[in-house]
């Protein structure tokens, strides 16, 4: 056998025993007469010792060995004399008689430890050197736990796991697919599932009643840190269930993996919150809740707020749709230079806004601000009072021709403000559910109304009527899970009417003949007694981050594509060979 235990296994317990390890050189360190070299495996440490007086030739071995060596080594458990109490075998050490090199190293193009020395494009590069450092590979042993507690979970309440094929259909609702030719029928293609939902469909027409799958899902659009053209998602369908019913089930797993992946305890019902509320409070259908900062609306779309209603010759805000504005608590110290650092921020393309208005609140109540000469002191301090700021209080304003985009602007200066405080604590979780979402949302370059989920979502059953009369004022029947500000699952209840899944398809846009084509075989299976179901797809990367603390979902991925969506390791996409698009009947135009 190549060892009789790994290199975190042994302990104080173990003196005297004669071993064998093996594994990787971590380090190593000469010192006098003797050698010690750190040998690391996955599952820890163990110092070896090679000492000249007992064996010269041996330690003479032991002092060419180069990082990454991979070697076996057999010797007897010794009681350290200097122990070290930041590792778990710390307390012993091996004294070597014996050394075997299986395999020399090149040099690592990056020193893999907890902390390297190695950008992102190079650890990515390198991702299987990557993977050896204990920071990568624990995130994969968390992330291994967490499928077993969800499987272990699901299966405890009658669920079936059942794969679903990878080459379907094209759906080109929602998300670029990506597209496989066919060789076997030229000039016709699969695609990669964006996600199985109208497979999990028809397993509830095919009476499964209760069906997960931790799917692959691929979605051809631009990337950002919680995003890879290829995921995961724990996929979720339930039969004769309703909203309740799911919510109760899945925010119940989420408890459990909490519990058992985190050992926090979280007590009580989650939070619920309509869509059209999150937005106005907090410019987001995916709002943080670990911190308050909630938006005051100063002046907004409907007239209900109307502060800043009166000209006063500042056209920022005399022609302003929307003005809103956060607190942000014992932030009046704040310099100019921070405040044109946060003026800079809401500049930003990924922000948006023109600018940004403050108003510093003085220890004697009385207010400062870079609106001074429009406003008179008492409409500031009318202001400061209607937005409940304190003395010691920054308030900061933002305002804006169309008001979702103002309060959009206004949402990324909470987070940040958030961030600056730190009150976006990774160990602290908040999570709630937004509910009642627009159904549709209007598509400029679709010129039409697209489904804000998907087609096959169903409406709330007292909106159905507003279908005909007016279809952009329809709730789906449809709930979001969101931590910390990230959204790590969503769902909704299905349509299983044929003539309401028709009526859909109408609003959309489809013709009866386009629906047929694309849709045809979920419409023609619902003829067949489809059951009331509704489902949920957990995010398991987003859930395996948010778990491990981690900013990118990249670093819980074994082998993650980079901000292009490409593959440095395998150096993929890439071209292929003439023979292969001939084969395809492919004919490549020169870019």
């Amino acid at each position: 056998m190549y060892r009789t235990h790994t290199c975190g296994q042994l302990r104080i317990t173990d003196a005297g025993a004669t071993v064998t390890l093996a594994g990787w050189v971590q380090r190593t360190r000469k010192m006098g007469g003797m050698t010690f070299v750190d040998l690391r495996d996955r599952y820890g440490i163990t110092q070896l010792v090679f000492n000249e007086e007992l064996d010269a030739d041996l330690c003479a071995e032991a002092n060419k060995l180069g990082r990454e060596y991979v070697i076996q080594v057999t010797g007897t458990v010794n009681e350290r004399y200097s122990k070290n109490a930041n590792m778990p075998t710390g307390d012993i050490e091996i004294i070597v008689n014996k050394l075997n090199l299986l395999n020399i190293s090149d040099t690592p193009p990056f020193t893999i430890e907890d902390n390297s020395d190695g950008g992102d494009d190079i650890r990515m590069k390198y991702r299987y050197l990557d993977i050896r450092r204990n920071a990568v590979r624990k995130n994969l042993e968390l992330r291994h736990r967490m499928c077993i507690e969800v499987r272990n979970y699901l299966s405890n309440l009658g669920f079936l796991e059942i794969e679903t094929p990878v080459l379907i259909g094209s759906t080109p609702e929602g998300a670029r697919d990506f597209v496989v030719p066919s060789r076997m029928n030229p000039g016709q293609f699969y695609a990669l599932p964006q996600s199985p939902q109208t497979l999990k469909q028809l397993l509830m027409v095919a009476g499964i009643d209760r069906y997960f799958q931790i799917a692959k899902c691929f979605r051809d659009e631009d990337l950002r840190a919680d995003r890879q053209p290829e995921f995961t998602q724990i996929d979720c369908e339930m039969s004769f269930v309703t909203q309740e019913d799911i919510i109760q089930t899945f925010e119940g797993m989420a408890k459990h993996l909490f519990k058992a992946l985190r050992g926090v305890e979280l007590t009580g019902p989650f939070l619920r919150m309509p869509w059209r509320e999150a937005m106005k409070r907090f410019g987001s259908d995916k709002p943080d809740m670990r911190f308050g900062m909630e938006f005051v609306e100063l002046k907004n779309e409907d007239g209900t707020v109307n502060f800043f209603a009166d000209k006063a010759g500042f056209a920022v805000l005399d022609e302003a749709q929307y003005v809103g504005g956060i607190v942000a608590p014992g932030c009046a110290v704040y310099t100019r230079k921070q405040i044109d650092q946060l003026t800079e921020f809401v500049k930003r393309p990924q922000v948006g806004a023109k600018g940004l208005i403050y108003a510093r609140v003085q220890d004697d109540g009385s207010v400062k601000s870079s609106v001074d000469k429009f406003y008179t002191p008492k409409q500031l301090i009318e202001m400061k009072d209607l937005m409940g700021a304190k003395p010691g209080d920054l308030i900061l304003i933002i305002s804006g021709p169309d008001a979702m985009k103002a309060r959009k602007q206004l949402c990324e200066l909470r987070l940040e403000m958030g961030a600056r405080l730190g009150l976006r604590d990774k160990d602290k979780f908040a999570l709630l559910w937004v509910t009642e979402f627009p159904m549709f949302e209007w598509s400029e370059e679709e010129n039409r109304l697209m489904a804000m989920h998907h087609p096959f979502t169903h409406p709330m059953d007292e909106d159905i009527p507003m279908l005909d009369t007016n279809p952009e004022a329809v709730r789906a029947d449809a709930y979001d899970m969101v931590c910390n500000g990230i959204e790590v699952g969503g769902g909704s209840i299905r349509i299983h009417d044929p003539k309401l899944q028709a009526k859909m398809f109408e609003i959309l846009g489809f013709t009866p003949e386009k629906a047929q084509e694309q849709f045809g075989f979920l419409m023609n299976a619902f003829k067949f007694g489809a059951p009331p179901h509704g489902g949920l797809a957990y995010g398991l990367d987003r859930w395996v981050s948010i778990f491990a603390g981690l900013d990118s979902i990249r670093d819980c991925i074994a082998f993650p594509k980079n901000n292009s969506g490409r593959d440095v390791m395998l150096d993929a996409p890439s071209c292929i060979d003439q023979k292969q698009l001939d084969e395809l009947a492919l004919i490549v135009k020169n870019q």
